[in-house]
């Protein structure tokens, strides 16, 4: 008996903003002193650090609780599911539903109910929360579907990862460049197959790395508004993720008794390029090595970081043969990892 993901699916929004449609923003330091660089030195620079070219924003009529339906509706079809025999509904966001120009969420009911709706599901033992841990969001989902299973208060689990970050982002701040929309679902259950999710591990650091994502005002002084939009500490989240997340991924290596040469795949938190290939490598020099060629897919040049959305859409992307020179197959041994605001690490260890 084993834990497994049955299917999997998708929803990559339609509408492409290249680097190049920020070209007349005008951006601002933290301060609120206008960078007086040219636009397009500004998006050179960003497009070498952080390796996106471009990103996917939802179509306006669309909301967070649209995509995640849309992804719920593909693996409920991958999977051969019927949706009455699905125990949880767990959806993973930050901001709920937000309606283009305004950044404000709506979060009541919860994005899982509202799914659940869409979804036409009439089976009231079918529980549907949300889930807030940042973009670590649905990996904690997915261990927190795998310790109900493991308990028996469940048998079958659909965990979806959807942001709208495109409605949250402030026009004159360099990092809204990063951010992007999306949606990814899997389906758990318990099956007679071998493999399955061999070990797992979550974090949270508090005390003095809290605030390193945050919601704040425009970086713009010159417009008096409330609008908050995401924020963030970027050398300091860089720094927290090189120290702290290969360590949290060690241990869920060590946890498993599994070697790092096992690992066919580790498919991370498309956060930013370099900081990603910076924490991979870290990992591997834990152990001595290097870090083996084709390890670590990256879906984030063309798709940014729709937090949550990164990994699952990711996952379903290599299986649906939609990421170049990148397969899995079956026994291949997986390692998830993420990191985001919290500031949460989570990784889970998989057998495919």
């Amino acid at each position: 008996m084993s834990i497994k993901i049955t299917g999997t699916g998708s929803y990559i929004p339609t509408e492409v903003e290249t680097n190049q449609d920020f070209i007349n923003h005008e951006f601002f330091t933290e301060e609120g002193n206008r960078i007086e660089h040219d636009t397009a030195v500004i998006i050179d620079k960003f497009k070498k650090i952080t390796g996106i070219e471009e990103r996917r924003y939802a179509p306006t009529q669309y909301n967070t609780s649209d995509i995640a339906f849309y992804a719920a509706e593909k693996v409920i079809i991958d999977s051969k599911v019927d949706p009455e025999t699905l125990d949880y509904i767990i959806i993973a966001h930050n901001f709920g539903d937000v309606k283009t120009d305004n950044s404000q969420g709506d979060t009541v009911p919860s994005i899982a109910s509202r799914v659940k709706h869409k979804l036409k599901i009439k089976n009231p033992y079918c529980v549907a929360y949300d889930v807030l841990f940042g973009c670590p969001g649905w990996i904690e989902g997915v261990i927190q579907a795998q310790s109900f299973i493991k308990s028996n208060m469940a048998q079958k689990c659909l965990i979806v990862g959807a942001e709208t970050l495109s409605r949250v982002i402030d026009k004159h701040d360099r990092d809204s460049m990063i951010y992007s929309d999306g949606s990814g679902a899997v389906i758990l259950e318990k099956t007679i197959d071998p493999g399955g999710i061999i070990s797992c591990i979550s974090a949270s650091y508090t005390l003095e790395e809290c605030n390193f994502l945050f919601f704040g005002k425009t970086y713009n002084n010159a417009i008096e508004e409330d609008t908050k939009y995401i924020k963030m500490h970027g050398r300091k989240i860089y720094e927290f993720a090189l120290n702290k997340v290969p360590e949290a991924m060690k241990l869920c290596l060590e946890k498993a008794n599994i070697p790092i040469t096992d690992i066919s795949k580790i498919l991370i938190h498309q956060a930013n390029e370099k900081m990603d290939e910076a924490i991979v490598k870290r990992f591997y020099q834990l152990y001595g090595l290097e870090v083996p060629y084709g390890i670590m897919p990256m879906s984030i040049k063309k798709l940014g970081n729709s937090s949550v959305a990164t990994i699952p859409t990711l996952y379903d992307l290599i299986l649906k043969g939609e990421i170049n020179d990148q397969s899995i197959s079956k026994g291949d041994i997986l390692l998830f990892a993420s990191v985001g605001a919290g500031m949460n690490i989570n990784a889970f260890l998989y057998q495919h």
